[in-house]
């Protein structure tokens, strides 16, 4: 008899959405992943909405994964090596508080494994300490349909050639070990 193991949620937001989901969806563990809005103060807000900056979200993913396989010191380990966690409210050129780095922690063992991977990262640097924000998930809102896949559907837009396909690369070089072999 196998038994099922159970899976957990990691909410991450690392600047444009488009690029956090394409980074981890090819992990080994990750069941699912959804765009999304947290971190703000408006109820159900479109992405029309968060673009202003005026509701306080950030672009986010809810990753949906099995501890079993990939841990969420891993999830961390990509989750900074990915994005540009010492800059306050831009990832390259994307502008606005909607682009900050964020993780939103689903439980105090989350918050706990995050605050020291923090930590150790600040330790081990005398350059720009990181700066993203670790809050409690108060409310997730998926984003519109649209958004889901975006690279996948449009691999050949401009912005996932000039802006995905390279953290994409770098990921997969740097993780290997942590990427399905297809």
């Amino acid at each position: 008899m196998s038994t099922l193991s159970e899976t957990e949620i990691a909410i991450f937001g690392g600047g444009c959405f488009w690029c956090s989901e394409a980074v981890f969806e090819d992990l080994k563990g990750v069941v699912h992943i959804a765009p999304g809005y947290a971190g703000g103060e408006t109820i159900a807000p479109t992405y029309e909405d968060i673009c202003g900056g005026a509701t306080g979200h950030a672009e986010v993913i809810r990753i949906e994964f099995d501890p079993a396989v990939i841990s969420y010191e891993d999830l961390l380990t990509v989750f900074f090596a990915s994005h540009d966690s010492t800059t306050l409210n831009r990832q390259g050129n994307d502008v606005g508080t909607q682009y900050r780095s964020i993780i939103l922690f689903t439980t105090p063992e989350q918050k706990n494994i995050a605050e020291k991977f923090i930590e150790k990262l600040n330790q081990n640097t005398s350059e720009k300490k990181v700066i993203t924000e670790l809050i409690p998930l108060d409310v997730f809102t998926e984003a519109e349909d649209y958004h889901h896949q975006y690279f996948k559907k449009n691999p050949e837009a401009a912005y996932c050639q000039f802006v995905i396909n390279p953290k994409l690369q770098h990921v997969k070089e740097r993780f290997s070990q942590l990427i399905h072999t297809k």
